[in-house]
């Protein structure tokens, strides 16, 4: 919980008692690897800020080998079914771990409560919102101004570590290519 709040103060600084209450909503939740956080058709009733591993954010499909990986959330990082949590309506996709995970994660009715008891409330629910969005819109330009092989450059460039820690077919999935396609743009660029 240490790190959510040295994270949260490097935008803007937080009094104790902002903390104490908004700390006092975090509960800490620990999955395996391969663990679905959250089902499709359930409703998001949580923001989560990753401690330690990785999830992946997908859409599910009846062949798993064409599941629609479109996010992946890391170490210090927020996590949400986010239009899910804000609509109060079903989820279209999935939340899986990719690792062992950590996580503090927050009710939507407790994050009611904080942003309308404290000071720092509206910020901590805005830097979630733009962090989510971030992801959000980046990935989608990415798809609407770059070729496939530039998807898996950029990406191997600002995120190395991705292609040691997840599965390459999530990561075709996510720059909306084939396993296959994949395969030929790595021999390609080596």
């Amino acid at each position: 919980m240490h790190r959510f709040r040295i994270y949260i103060e490097q935008i803007a600084k937080v009094s104790d008692a902002d903390w104490d209450l908004f700390s006092s909503c975090l509960f800490q939740q620990e999955f395996s690897k391969k663990q679905l956080i959250l089902k499709a058709g359930q409703v998001e009733n949580h923001i989560s800020f990753i401690e330690e591993g990785i999830i992946r954010v997908f859409i599910p499909k009846e062949d798993p080998e064409k599941e629609i990986t479109f996010g992946f959330s890391f170490k210090y990082e927020f996590i949400s079914a986010y239009d899910s949590f804000l609509s109060r309506q079903a989820s279209q996709y999935q939340l899986e771990t990719l690792s062992d995970c950590i996580v503090w994660s927050i009710s939507y009715d407790d994050l009611q409560k904080v942003y309308q008891k404290t000071e720092i409330g509206n910020l901590i629910g805005r830097l979630m919102a733009e962090r989510l969005f971030l992801i959000k819109s980046n990935r989608e330009q990415s798809l609407l101004n770059e070729s496939a092989e530039e998807r898996y450059l950029n990406l191997f460039h600002k995120r190395p570590e991705l292609f040691e820690s997840i599965p390459l077919k999530y990561i075709a999935s996510y720059i909306g290519i084939t396993p296959q396609a994949l395969s030929r743009i790595r021999k390609k660029s080596l």
